[in-house]
C-alpha cells in the first residue's frame, strides 16, 4: 500500500473560490467586500512569510486585506489599543494577530481584546467557550482544517478513532472537540501519554501536532490510517550543501507514506488549509454582522 497524498494545496484553493463567491454576494449588501485586518509586531521571518500570504490569498478571493505593521518595541498598551481601533471600525469583519508576538506583551491580553465577533483565528475565551458549548462561533483555522481533510479523505467520520498528540490550545484540544463535533472518538495524548506508540497504532485518523520534528515514526502507525501532520519544522539539510535546511513535519514521512491510506505532505498540507480556513471565516464574520 502507499499513501494518497492530501493536497491541502489544492483542496485550499478549491476553498478560496468558495469564499470568493460568497464575499461577491455580501458585497452586494455590505456594499464593499469582506475585510480581513492582521496586526503583524515585530520581524520575526516565519511571521513576515505568513503575513504575506494570508495576505496575497485574501486578496486573490477578492477580499479586502487591511496590514497593521508595527515594530517590536511597540508597548503591550499600543498593541492592545490596535485591536480595540479594529474592533471599532465597521468596515473591518475580521482581525487576526499574528504569533508570536515580542517576548514583552502577554499574548494573552492582546489576543483577549479582539472581538469574539471578529475573532477569525477563534483563540478568545469567548471562541473558545462557544466551541467547547457546542455553540455557533468562528472556529480556530488549523484545526478546522484538519477536520476538513479528514472528511475530504474518509468522509463520514462518525465512529472513527482519532488520536491528537499534543494539548495545545492552538491545536491539540480545539481539533479535539472539532472531531467530537463530528461523532468521531477522540484520545488526545501527550508527552506523558504512556506507550504512546501503541495507542498511535490504533488511530484511524492521527494528528501529530507537537512541534517536534518527525517525532511520530513509521511504526507507531497503524496500515490505512488518516495522518494529518500539523507540524512544520526547519531543520538542517547537510545533503543540500553547507548551512541549508529543509522543512519536515512532525511525522516520520518517508517511513509513513508506504503504509498508512492517507497522508499529508509538508509542506503543502495542512498550512495552506489554514490560511483557506481563515477566509472562509472572514466571510462567515461579515455574514453574522448582517445577519445572515
Amino acid at each position: 500500500m502507499s499513501a494518497e497524498l492530501i493536497d491541502g494545496k489544492a483542496i485550499g484553493e478549491a476553498l478560496d473560490l468558495e469564499a470568493k463567491a460568497a464575499g461577491e454576494e455580501l458585497a452586494k449588501k455590505l456594499g464593499r467586500p469582506p475585510c480581513l485586518a492582521v496586526v503583524l509586531i515585530g520581524e520575526d521571518p516565519a511571521s513576515q512569510v505568513y503575513v504575506r500570504n494570508k495576505v496575497r490569498r485574501t486578496e486573490a478571493a477578492g477580499l479586502r486585506s487591511v496590514e497593521v505593521r508595527k515594530p517590536a518595541d511597540i508597548t503591550q498598551d499600543e498593541a492592545i489599543e490596535i485591536v480595540r481601533g479594529l474592533n471599532a471600525d465597521p468596515e473591518v469583519d475580521g482581525i487576526l494577530v499574528q504569533l508570536p508576538l515580542p517576548d514583552h506583551m502577554d499574548a494573552n491580553a492582546v489576543i483577549e481584546t479582539i472581538d469574539p465577533d471578529k475573532d477569525v483565528d477563534g483563540l478568545t475565551e469567548a471562541s473558545a467557550g462557544r466551541l467547547v458549548l457546542g455553540k455557533p462561533g468562528l472556529r480556530p483555522c488549523t484545526p478546522a482544517g484538519c477536520v476538513y481533510l479528514a472528511e475530504q479523505a474518509l468522509g463520514d467520520l462518525s465512529g472513527k478513532s482519532v488520536v491528537v498528540v499534543g494539548r495545545s490550545i492552538l491545536v491539540g484540544k480545539p481539533a479535539a472537540l472539532l472531531f467530537l463535533e463530528k461523532n468521531a472518538t477522540v484520545t488526545i495524548a501527550h508527552s506523558r501519554t504512556k506507550d504512546l506508540p501503541a495507542l498511535c497504532r490504533t488511530a484511524d485518523i492521527l494528528v501529530p501536532a507537537v512541534g517536534r520534528p518527525e517525532m511520530v515514526r513509521g511504526d507507531w502507525v497503524k496500515s490505512g490510517a488518516c495522518v494529518l501532520d500539523v507540524g512544520i519544522n526547519r531543520i538542517d539539510a547537510p545533503e543540500r550543501g553547507e548551512g541549508k535546511t529543509r522543512l519536515v513535519g512532525d511525522a516520520a514521512f518517508d517511513e509513513i507514506v508506504g503504509h498508512a491510506g492517507w497522508i499529508t505532505p509538508v509542506p503543502g498540507g495542512i498550512g495552506p488549509m489554514t490560511i483557506a480556513m481563515l477566509l472562509q471565516n472572514t466571510v462567515r464574520a461579515a455574514a453574522l454582522r448582517l445577519g445572515v
